[in-house]
């Protein structure tokens, strides 16, 4: 046995471990009284939410063990799958990220996010004639799938948000920092759970608020 056909084996077993372990933890899941022990059911899925991140990226890993020139062709695939989108309007850029972001408190992996969304981010300033924003908002659209209980939306100071605003900075922004950039949060209701992520010049931010909140209650989706 070569010392990559090793290598993967050994990979591959560890994935399935984490994946037996995954197995286990969602039939915990589902045995589970939400109700009574609200506690345990969040442990239980932040448990199988994250050893799913370790999953995708030990996987993601095996697919650049023999061809790391591949890893665009890759990580293209990966961000279409995760639905992660880039459009700019009136030079508002918004930015689709699938899911709400984690919790601050919890170590996860962000690169199962983090590389596609980069990926994404640099294809787009590619074919895009995109400026760099001075003096700019950053609104992070928390959206929450209305179907499920509203109990789930959380504070917005226990979020994740400086990994993903660091990946967009690289590309986007002149900088991050309070002089340059200022940030904004809002939380929605929605068909399914995602992140929006809205990026304009200050100057442009006192409109765009006004007619996102009229869109909203339009559409009923503000608590």
């Amino acid at each position: 046995m070569n010392t990559n056909t090793r290598i993967i084996f050994q990979r591959l077993q560890g994935v399935e471990s984490e994946i037996e372990k995954l197995r286990n933890t969602l039939f915990a899941l589902k045995t589970t009284d939400i109700e009574k022990y609200g506690a345990n059911y969040e442990a239980l899925s932040t448990d199988a939410a994250l050893r799913s991140e370790r999953i995708t990226c030990q996987l993601r890993n095996l697919v650049y063990i023999n061809d790391f020139s591949g890893k665009n062709s890759y990580l293209k695939l990966a961000a279409d799958a995760q639905g992660i989108t880039i459009s700019q309007e009136q030079e508002i850029l918004s930015i689709t990220l699938p899911g709400l972001l984690p919790k601050r408190k919890v170590r996860t992996n962000m690169a199962f996010l983090h590389e596609p969304l980069n990926y994404a981010l640099q294809e787009y300033v590619k074919s895009h004639d995109l400026a760099l924003y001075k003096d700019c908002v950053v609104c992070f659209s928390q959206i929450y799938d209305r179907t499920l209980s509203r109990q789930r939306v959380r504070d917005y100071d226990n979020l994740e948000f400086k990994q993903i605003l660091d990946t967009i900075a690289t590309y986007v922004l002149l900088d991050d920092t309070g002089l340059y950039c200022d940030s904004y949060h809002t939380t929605e209701l929605g068909n399914a759970d995602s992140t929006v992520v809205y990026i304009m010049e200050k100057s442009a931010f006192p409109d765009w608020v006004k007619a996102h909140k009229e869109l909203l209650e339009t559409t009923s989706e503000i608590p």
